[in-house]
């Protein structure tokens, strides 16, 4: 006699050796030859839910050759990384996620690196419906900006020569609000009128990526090609198959790196994968900025890029003497129609065809000429030789303060100190992050090379 459906289950869960299992299956196969395909279909998710490793595949069931599935490895209980505090918050747990990532990133940052020094890198920011969701304080898109603002002011710190450029996707196309340049005024006056854009419709990130490709296709050779995507929508509306344009991507070694506001994205991994950028998605807005700010330092350099030596020029701020210095305008404001050129008497004048600008570091654009100073340069070099990794150790009162912010260090808030193999000085994780990503340069061994002298 046929066993009922329910009566299967019963018995298939309450197996306790495998030769009771493989009699139920066997019970199954007969009772779904003689039942609907319906009735069928609702046993086999059954299959699903069971976490054991030795139950039996669904393959099994069909007659097919075992595969082994996600769901059939265990559990992996990573909601025990997260752990309330005294208050019951989990803020402390978070803020350790994002130190840990941190840490993790400095580890990977070695002498033998061979870095894009000249960066071209397009930001393509989603302004569809899906931004406007409240689980970034106030909006998406409002943290956003906040954030791009940082971002802006700190790669153009980091990176002196190099150029930026800003892609909005909304109502299913791709719009391009900045072109490549090295003016961050320009940059941030554009991420504030975002806010501006009504947030609807569906992203296109294959519109976007074409607007950044044909844009990073006529960057020279010596330079790197990057694109970073600000994804909140979970879809995207293409016109065609987005493979061929991540093909295209790849032939012209144009990095891309995603970061992901609501989930990750299968297309969007894809994408990251086959051009060697990185994939993140956010947890909070501490998350998304250490996530943001993490695309400040530069890449490695791929493996075509070419070596080419670069001319650049050197001029120096002067104001001409003489009681009525001679009046004259700036090449970078004359066709801005929002900040017209005004007539003034000093600048920068390039070496090579006394073209005047206002600011530094600019490409001429009389002659093509990279206009720097030496302290850009200084800047951009840190990079190819950063500070040593400082030595993990659990607190053991080797210090009272921390030698660069004297910060008392206690057990209960320090549970790891940071020191300098060279100098021997302990540093809180603060410091350590501070001096690593942002000073370049350690606290103890300036001092000890002051006291010195």
């Amino acid at each position: 006699m046929v066993m009922s459906r329910l009566a299967v289950v019963k018995t298939f869960f309450r197996a306790a050796d495998w030769t009771l299992k493989q009699s139920a299956v066997q019970e199954i196969k007969k009772f779904g030859q003689r039942s609907t395909a319906t009735t069928r279909s609702s046993i086999l998710p059954l299959f699903f839910l069971l976490p054991n490793k030795n139950t039996l595949k669904m393959a099994d069931i069909d007659g097919e050759d075992p595969k082994e599935y996600r769901w059939e490895t265990g559990y992996e209980k990573t909601w025990e990384a997260i752990k309330e505090d005294d208050d019951g918050l989990l803020d402390g747990a978070i803020a350790e996620i994002i130190q840990k990532a941190k840490r993790k990133r400095q580890a990977q940052k070695t002498q033998q690196n061979r870095l894009g020094m000249m960066r071209h890198l397009y930001i393509i920011l989603d302004c569809s419906e899906s931004m406007t969701v409240p689980d970034l304080k106030p909006t998406r898109m409002l943290c956003t900006i906040k954030l791009l603002e940082i971002f802006i002011e700190e790669f153009f710190d980091q990176n002196p020569i190099s150029q930026l450029g800003l892609i909005v996707l909304k109502g299913k196309r791709a719009e391009k609000l900045t072109e490549l340049t090295g003016t961050s005024k320009l940059h941030l006056k554009a991420v504030e009128s975002v806010n501006k854009i009504p947030l609807n419709s569906e992203p296109s990130l294959q519109n976007g990526l074409d607007l950044a490709m044909k844009a990073l296709k006529v960057v020279p050779g010596h330079a790197s090609r990057e694109v970073l995507i600000i994804m909140g929508s979970l879809t995207t509306c293409d016109p065609v198959d987005i493979n061929g344009t991540i093909d295209s991507l790849k032939a012209d070694n144009i990095r891309c790196s995603v970061i992901s506001l609501s989930a990750e994205i299968h297309v969007c991994r894809h994408l990251t994968q086959q051009t060697g950028g990185t994939y993140g998605a956010v947890l909070d807005d501490a998350h998304f900025r250490d996530q943001l700010l993490a695309h400040v330092d530069p890449p490695p350099a791929a493996q075509t890029q070419e070596n080419s030596l670069i001319k650049m020029g050197f001029p120096h701020a002067k104001t001409d003497g003489g009681k009525d210095p001679p009046l004259s305008m700036c090449m970078c404001h004359i066709e801005n129609t929002d900040e017209p050129s005004k007539l003034t008497s000093g600048g920068y004048h390039c070496p090579q065809c006394f073209s005047k600008y206002c600011e530094l570091p600019v490409e001429c654009q009389t002659c093509g000429l990279t206009l720097v100073s030496a302290p850009h340069l200084a800047r951009s070099y840190h990079h190819l030789f950063p500070v040593q990794h400082f030595t993990e150790l659990d607190f053991n009162a080797q210090a009272t303060n921390c030698y660069a912010c004297q910060k008392p260090l206690t057990e209960s808030t320090d549970k790891n100190v940071y020191r300098c193999e060279k100098c021997t000085q302990i540093y809180c994780i603060d410091c350590d992050i501070f001096i690593h990503e942002t000073l370049h340069t350690c606290v103890g061994c300036n001092t000890a090379n002051a006291q010195r002298k």
